[in-house]
Parts: C-alpha cells; structure tokens; sequence
C-alpha cells in the first residue's frame, strides 16, 4: 500500500502562490499530503512551491470553468482519495471605479466565488467518505467588511465568502465539518507590493502595528483551524494588525 494515501489532504486553491503559497508549506509541515491547485500564469511559482514540501501534488484548474473543476475532482479522488481540509485561497483583484468597470471584468470577479463555491459543493462528497469530518477554511479579506475604493467586485467577493462561510456552518450542523473564514489585513505579497509608494504609505499609516503583515502569519491561523481548532465554526477571524476590529 502507497502509505502516502494514509496521510491526511488539504487541497488549496491558488496554492502556488502568496497566502496559498504559506499554507502549502505550512500544511506540509503539519504532516498533510497538499494539492496545489493552480493556474497557467503561476505555474513556474506553483512547481518551485510543490519541491519545496515533503508530499503534495499539483491540480492545474480555472476555478471560473466548471468543466475544469471537474477535472479537477476526478484528479484529487485518482491521487488522493480522500480531502480533509479544504482551503478555498485563489482569488483576482480588479482594481477599477465604478465608471470604469466593464460587465465582463465583473463577471470574471464573480466567477472566482461562484467557482469555490462550486468546488466546496464537489468536495463536501469527499469529506463525507471520511465519515463527515473536514475542515473548509475561506480566505476572505477585512476589504469585505471595511469597503475599499476601485474595488467594489473585489470586495463584494470577499463579503459573499463570509456569508457562504456562516450559511454553510449552519448546513452542515452535526457533520463534524467545521468551516471559518480569515480576513487578511494588509499583507506583503505581490498584489500589495505593486501599489505605489503613497498608497503603500497612507494604508501603513492606518494600521496600529505600523506594518504589512506576512503571509505566514496568515497561514499560522490556517494550520490552528485545520489542525487544533474543534469548537471554532462559521466565524469570520481577522488578522489585520488593528486595522478593523471585526
């Protein structure tokens, strides 16, 4: 017997990269086997990440396609077998006004929630092979609670991850499958090392610790749901340096 297959699996979404980046690492470290899932764009990132765990393998797929997500579910059921931890991480940012956002570029922000939504739905078939137990942690960000200029699909997404969160928290009442949301503040990866200098300073200035936070430790509060938490569910934690309360 292939012993790997007696591991637990945490399946990422846009793993390859950033806070999705983190959590494969982190995850790996926790003894999980991790799938990263990705897209053409990162998948040099996504192949440097994947050497980088102890076991995992890659699931190449447009969360926007449904078509592709089904690949992706017959691929997780022929190398794993099973999922344990679901962590629905990829996302896009379109950052245009109102006045300038096209029907087209919002229908491709929104695809990205219809998408994991969708893979959740798909995947909830294999926590419940595992005896309905599993844990669906959401990345979601404090821009959906706080409102963020040039960001409306953006931040909209990022509201509706919470909603789902709490709503399927409550469908799931009595499976043992726990799901929370984290909301990131501020954090230092590519998205927000690409802003120019004065946005960089007047979002520095409104956060009470004075900095960017890291990746890592949003993937530390990952690693607690996945791994430790048992009584934590349909809650939405952030992890912002004091930026927004909650």
């Amino acid at each position: 017997m292939n012993m790997s297959q007696d591991k637990p699996v945490a399946i990422i979404t846009g793993g390859g990269t950033g806070i999705g980046a983190a959590c494969s690492r982190i995850l790996s470290r926790d003894g999980f086997r991790v799938g990263i899932n990705y897209i053409d764009p990162v998948e040099e990132q996504s192949r440097q990440v994947l050497s980088e765990l102890e076991d995992g393998f890659l699931l190449k797929a447009d969360l926007s396609n449904p078509d592709e997500i089904e690949t992706m579910i017959a691929e997780i059921r022929e190398k794993a077998r099973r999922v344990d931890v679901l962590v629905n991480g990829a996302g896009i940012s379109i950052n245009k006004d109102i006045n300038s956002m096209t029907l087209d570029d919002f229908d491709l922000q929104r695809a990205i929630v219809r998408g994991s939504w969708y893979l959740t739905k798909r995947i909830l078939r294999l926590f419940m092979l595992r005896k309905n137990s599993g844990r669906i942690i959401n990345i979601s960000s404090v821009v959906g609670h706080t409102g963020n200029s040039g960001q409306i699909p953006y931040t909209m997404e990022k509201a509706a991850l919470d909603a789902f969160t709490k709503s399927l928290c409550k469908e799931l009442a009595g499976r043992n499958i726990l799901v929370n949301s984290v909301a990131p503040g501020f954090i230092d990866t590519p998205m927000t090392q690409n802003l120019p200098d004065e946005v960089k300073s007047r979002i520095l200035g409104s956060i009470p610790l004075g900095r960017l936070g890291s990746p890592e430790e949003i993937a530390d509060l990952v690693s607690f749901l996945a791994c430790r938490a048992s009584y934590i569910s349909g809650t939405v934690i952030h992890v912002n340096g004091g930026l927004y309360g909650g």
